[in-house]
């Protein structure tokens, strides 16, 4: 089960998603989006909270107020870190995980460390995650299906601004084109009527 939460304190919102279980994260850490954020409670047993990203959007464009709603239900969803005051959070994009064969059900580790962001969570604050919870839906989604739904439209998105990209080149190339047959035409006549001047001027000194 996935359970999918709201972050309402700005417009739009924004959606945050864990798994019910480390078996669950197991299968989100699969079939996450690459733009996805992943949070986690530092060196201690949390949930894996994800942060889905609007397009075009990365981890420095999260606003303060829906990164503390992602922090404080990391937080809330430890069984140790929820107990606790000042926990680390850590968090970075989901291409930034790294799954190897030898890890456990559920532990991941990172490619580039210079790419995990970390913040301190002082307290627990009630209002944020009763407020988050009020959001709360359950379900069971077929992730691999969404996934490949998402990568085929990104490989669709990307055609279209390809074949975007090469109508300006030809209409730029055309443009060019039309500009040059321009200039030729313009240089054609100047060379007449400077001829034309020259032969009147010849014609007047005969006199």
């Amino acid at each position: 089960m996935v359970l999918y939460f709201t972050s309402n304190v700005v417009t739009p919102a924004y959606d945050i998603y864990m798994g019910e279980d480390k078996y669950e994260n197991e299968e989100l850490l699969k079939y996450a989006w690459p733009e996805d954020i992943w949070f986690h409670v530092s060196k201690l047993s949390s949930a894996h909270v994800y942060l889905r990203l609007a397009k075009g959007q990365t981890i420095e464009d999260i606003p303060s107020a829906v990164l503390e709603d992602c922090v404080q239900l990391v937080k809330a969803n430890s069984i140790e870190g929820n107990k606790i005051n000042n926990v680390e959070i850590v968090y970075t994009p989901v291409n930034n995980l790294k799954k190897t064969a030898g890890m456990d059900v559920g532990q991941v580790g990172f490619h580039k460390d210079r790419d995990v962001k970390k913040t301190r969570v002082e307290k627990r604050i009630n209002e944020i995650v009763n407020r988050l919870n009020k959001t709360k839906i359950e379900k069971k989604p077929d992730l691999k299906a969404e996934r490949e739904e998402r990568d085929r439209a990104e490989r669709e998105d990307k055609k279209r601004l390809l074949r975007e990209q090469k109508e300006r080149e030809r209409e730029e190339e055309k443009q060019k084109a039309q500009m040059a047959e321009q200039r030729s035409y313009g240089n054609l006549m100047s060379e007449e009527k400077m001829k034309s001047n020259k032969d009147g001027y010849d014609s007047d000194d005969f006199i």
